[in-house]
């Protein structure tokens, strides 16, 4: 799109006919290091074998092996790679069976001024025990 060799219009002119900054046109990505890409294959080596190591487990085995990395860049380097750690997750969603389920009071209610309509979640107080004196 943008031209050099353009004698009619120089190149800060084509940059901004496209709305981009001239130093977007300029600039050259570096890549990854030797280090990342070293990091990159161990990690990717370790995962196989163990695909539940999260960026924890995977730093601290990398720094047992002799590598000086910090939870950062293994973080970024997992995230490159795509790699994501199986495990657990909440099933928090799931409804128990027989769980009855309530219907919302509020429905086909319009609320129209402050303080019309209130609502508290007391599904969990913390209670003190009361000592019952006789």
């Amino acid at each position: 799109m943008i031209k050099h060799a353009n004698a009619n219009l120089p190149v800060g002119k084509q940059c901004k006919l496209l709305s981009i900054p001239r130093s977007s046109f300029y600039y050259r990505p570096k890549g990854e290091t030797a280090q990342n890409l070293m990091l990159m294959q161990q990690s990717g080596e370790q995962f196989l074998e163990t695909p539940f190591f999260g960026v924890r487990q995977m730093t601290w085995h990398l720094r047992n092996e002799g590598h000086l990395v910090n939870e950062k860049r293994i973080r970024r380097v997992m995230r490159l790679m795509g790699l994501m750690p199986i495990y657990q997750k909440p099933n928090t969603s799931k409804a128990a069976k027989g769980h009855k389920i309530y219907p919302c009071l509020l429905r086909g209610l319009r609320v129209g001024r402050p303080n019309q309509v209130w609502a508290a979640d007391i599904t969990y107080l913390p209670m003190r025990r009361v000592r019952h004196w006789a």
